[in-house]
C-alpha cells in the first residue's frame, strides 16, 4: 500500500488556489487485472501501487492512497479539475500495463481489465476508505474481489448486467 500525508497537501493547495477556484473531488477508482489473474505479488505490489500514485500525481490528482490486492487496485485521489475521470483511468491503466510489462518475463503478459469503477467519497469519510484501503490483504482474505466489487456497487445502487462486468 502506497499512502501520502494528504491533509498537508490539501492544505497547501487550498492556501494556493485562487478565490473563486474551490474544486474538491475525492474519487475511489477500483480496476482488477484481466481475467482477475493474480499478476500483483509481493515482488511488485509496492512498486506497482507506488508507480500508479506517481501517474495520478503527474496529471494534478493528489493520490491519497493506493493499495489492492493480487488481481485489483484501488485508488483514492482528488480529482483534478483539469483532467476528466475517463482520461485519467485511461492514463493510470495503460502508462502502468507498459510498466509494468518491463519488470519481467511473467509480466509479458499483464492487462488491466477494460472496466472499471470510479465512486465519489465525501470528506467525512476519507478515513475510512483509506483504512478500508489499507486493509485489502485482511479482507480478501473473507472475501473475493468480486464478491467486494458487487457490495461496494449495490452500496453506491449502481445497476449491473454480470455479463459486462467482469473481463
Amino acid at each position: 500500500m502506497y499512502c501520502k500525508k494528504y491533509r498537508d497537501y490539501e492544505n497547501q493547495v487550498q492556501k494556493n488556489a485562487p478565490v473563486n477556484e474551490r474544486v474538491k473531488n475525492y474519487v475511489h477508482l477500483i480496476f482488477s487485472t484481466k481475467h482477475r489473474y493474480p499478476f500483483i505479488d509481493t515482488f511488485i505490489e509496492l512498486k506497482l501501487h507506488m508507480y500508479l500514485g506517481g501517474i495520478c500525481n503527474a496529471l494534478g490528482c493528489q493520490v491519497i492512497v493506493v493499495g489492492g490486492y493480487t488481481d485489483h487496485v484501488h485508488i483514492l485521489c482528488m480529482l483534478s479539475k483539469k483532467i476528466a475521470l475517463m482520461k485519467l483511468l485511461e492514463e493510470v491503466k495503460s502508462h502502468s500495463s507498459k510498466w509494468i510489462k518491463t519488470k519481467g518475463e511473467r509480466f509479458h503478459d499483464f492487462y488491466w481489465q477494460n472496466g472499471y469503477g470510479a465512486f465519489s467519497v465525501s470528506p467525512s469519510d476519507i478515513d475510512r476508505v483509506i483504512v478500508y484501503i489499507a486493509n485489502q490483504h485482511i479482507h480478501h482474505g473473507k472475501k473475493t474481489f468480486q464478491e467486494e466489487y458487487r457490495a461496494i456497487l449495490k452500496k453506491y445502487n449502481v445497476a449491473y448486467d454480470e455479463r459486462y462486468v467482469w473481463d
